[in-house]
Protein backbone atom coordinates (compact mmCIF):
# COMPACT_ATOMS: atom_id res chain seq x y z
CA UNK A 1 0.00 0.00 0.00
CA UNK A 2 1.12 3.62 -0.21
CA UNK A 3 0.31 5.73 3.04
CA UNK A 4 0.14 9.66 2.54
CA UNK A 5 -0.10 11.30 5.92
CA UNK A 6 -1.40 15.13 5.36
CA UNK A 7 -1.25 18.34 7.49
CA UNK A 8 -3.15 21.27 7.05
CA UNK A 9 -0.09 23.29 5.69
CA UNK A 10 2.03 20.31 4.11
CA UNK A 11 2.58 16.25 3.47
CA UNK A 12 4.04 15.32 6.70
CA UNK A 13 5.27 11.60 5.57
CA UNK A 14 4.40 9.51 2.15
CA UNK A 15 5.61 5.55 2.16
CA UNK A 16 5.41 3.12 -0.37
CA UNK A 17 5.39 -0.29 -0.23
CA UNK A 18 3.46 -0.55 3.34
CA UNK A 19 2.20 -4.00 4.66
CA UNK A 20 0.09 -3.10 7.44
CA UNK A 21 -1.82 0.14 9.05
CA UNK A 22 -3.58 0.57 12.55
CA UNK A 23 -5.18 3.37 13.61
CA UNK A 24 -7.07 4.34 16.80
CA UNK A 25 -10.91 5.45 16.25
CA UNK A 26 -13.67 6.58 18.69
CA UNK A 27 -14.48 2.43 18.82
CA UNK A 28 -10.94 1.12 19.22
CA UNK A 29 -8.27 -0.13 16.98
CA UNK A 30 -8.50 -0.35 13.19
CA UNK A 31 -6.39 -2.59 11.21
CA UNK A 32 -5.83 -2.02 7.57
CA UNK A 33 -4.17 -5.12 4.99
CA UNK A 34 -3.50 -4.49 1.57
CA UNK A 35 -6.73 -6.09 0.10
CA UNK A 36 -9.08 -4.65 2.79
CA UNK A 37 -12.09 -3.02 1.07
CA UNK A 38 -12.15 0.56 0.77
CA UNK A 39 -13.13 2.86 3.24
CA UNK A 40 -13.00 5.62 5.18
CA UNK A 41 -12.53 5.84 8.91
CA UNK A 42 -12.62 8.85 11.26
CA UNK A 43 -9.63 9.30 13.31
CA UNK A 44 -8.84 10.20 17.04
CA UNK A 45 -5.72 11.70 18.97
CA UNK A 46 -3.51 8.35 19.20
CA UNK A 47 -0.90 6.50 17.87
CA UNK A 48 -1.39 5.42 14.05
CA UNK A 49 1.34 2.53 13.59
CA UNK A 50 2.66 1.39 10.08
CA UNK A 51 4.87 -1.16 8.62
CA UNK A 52 7.28 0.19 5.86
CA UNK A 53 9.04 -2.09 3.47
CA UNK A 54 11.74 -2.86 5.39
CA UNK A 55 9.18 -4.58 7.70
CA UNK A 56 10.25 -1.61 10.43
CA UNK A 57 7.29 -0.35 12.72
CA UNK A 58 6.62 3.32 13.00
CA UNK A 59 5.18 4.81 15.10
CA UNK A 60 3.40 8.20 14.50
CA UNK A 61 1.34 10.33 16.72
CA UNK A 62 -1.29 12.17 15.45
CA UNK A 63 -4.34 14.51 16.36
CA UNK A 64 -7.81 14.01 15.41
CA UNK A 65 -8.04 13.36 11.34
CA UNK A 66 -9.69 10.72 8.47
CA UNK A 67 -8.36 8.19 7.24
CA UNK A 68 -9.09 7.22 3.27
CA UNK A 69 -8.31 4.24 1.37
CA UNK A 70 -8.95 3.68 -1.92
CA UNK A 71 -7.21 0.63 -3.55
CA UNK A 72 -3.50 0.48 -2.42
CA UNK A 73 -3.71 4.59 -1.85
CA UNK A 74 -4.30 5.08 2.06
CA UNK A 75 -4.39 8.85 2.78
CA UNK A 76 -4.77 9.99 6.68
CA UNK A 77 -5.48 13.41 7.01
CA UNK A 78 -4.66 15.12 10.48
CA UNK A 79 -4.46 18.24 12.60
CA UNK A 80 -0.79 17.41 13.73
CA UNK A 81 1.51 14.47 13.63
CA UNK A 82 4.89 13.47 15.04
CA UNK A 83 6.80 10.50 14.36
CA UNK A 84 9.42 8.31 16.43
CA UNK A 85 10.98 4.74 15.73
CA UNK A 86 10.16 4.17 19.34
CA UNK A 87 7.51 4.70 21.92
CA UNK A 88 9.57 6.13 24.42
CA UNK A 89 11.15 8.76 22.11
CA UNK A 90 7.75 9.67 20.96
CA UNK A 91 6.06 10.01 24.21
CA UNK A 92 9.01 12.26 25.22
CA UNK A 93 8.25 14.54 22.04
CA UNK A 94 4.63 14.80 22.37
CA UNK A 95 5.11 15.42 26.13
CA UNK A 96 7.35 18.49 24.40
CA UNK A 97 4.98 19.55 21.52
CA UNK A 98 2.02 20.01 24.04
CA UNK A 99 3.95 21.72 26.63
CA UNK A 100 4.67 24.06 23.75
CA UNK A 101 0.95 24.48 22.61
CA UNK A 102 -0.09 24.51 26.13
CA UNK A 103 2.43 27.97 26.31
CA UNK A 104 1.16 29.41 22.93
CA UNK A 105 -2.59 28.96 23.86
CA UNK A 106 -2.21 30.70 27.44
CA UNK A 107 -0.62 33.63 25.29
CA UNK A 108 -3.76 33.39 23.11
CA UNK A 109 -6.21 33.42 26.00
CA UNK A 110 -4.31 36.68 26.96
CA UNK A 111 -4.56 38.23 24.06
CA UNK A 112 -8.06 37.47 22.89
CA UNK A 113 -9.06 38.86 27.00
CA UNK A 114 -7.39 42.28 26.08
CA UNK A 115 -8.99 42.33 22.93
CA UNK A 116 -12.82 41.50 24.47
CA UNK A 117 -12.06 44.08 27.54
CA UNK A 118 -11.15 46.35 24.73
CA UNK A 119 -14.09 46.01 23.06
CA UNK A 120 -16.49 45.77 26.04
CA UNK A 121 -14.81 49.20 27.44
CA UNK A 122 -15.46 50.78 23.70
CA UNK A 123 -19.15 49.67 23.72
CA UNK A 124 -19.21 51.16 27.42
CA UNK A 125 -17.91 54.37 26.01
CA UNK A 126 -20.28 54.09 23.19
CA UNK A 127 -23.11 53.62 25.18
CA UNK A 128 -22.82 56.73 27.36
CA UNK A 129 -22.24 59.11 24.36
Amino acid sequence: MDLKILLPARVFAEETGVSSIVVETDHGSFGILPRRLDCVAVLCAGILIYENHAGVEVYVAVDQGILIKTGAQVQVSVRDAIAGQELGQLRAAVQQEFLGLNEQERNLRTVLGKMESGLIRRMVEFENE
